[in-house]
């Protein structure tokens, strides 16, 4: 099961790196994803607003997972999500296992995945 999931991620990477033309990671995989969950064109970010992207990509990718619901969008376009039930006390190899296996299936579940073909 582990190198299915290894052979699936690394089939990923390579064509979201093909894509943006550079090598991306987790994190810049989630602002990809948060982006794109926006929706919306933004010329410039503060810090700030670059972990809120970050986070839409979170909640997004772990709604299926039944961590998150999504609620609606508040006046200002971005997307909002509640807590459904508390992640739980992960270490740092089991987090960044989750937050693969979440964008795995969120690109493969995506009109998005589409432009990658």
């Amino acid at each position: 099961m582990e190198i299915e999931f290894q052979k699936k991620w690394d089939q990923l990477a390579i064509q979201i790196n093909k894509r943006f033309n550079d090598e991306l990671d987790v994190e810049s995989m989630l602002f990809v994803i948060g982006m794109q969950e926006l929706g919306q064109v933004v010329d410039k970010f503060t810090k700030d607003q670059k972990l809120e992207v970050i986070h839409v990509a979170v909640c997004a990718i772990l709604e299926p997972f039944g961590f998150y619901e999504y609620e609606g969008r508040d006046k200002d376009a971005w997307p909002h999500w509640k807590v459904v039930k508390e992640l739980p006390r992960l270490n740092n190899d089991e987090q960044e296992q989750l937050l693969k296996e979440g964008i795995l299936e969120y690109f493969e579940s995506s009109p998005f995945m589409n432009s990658f073909t």
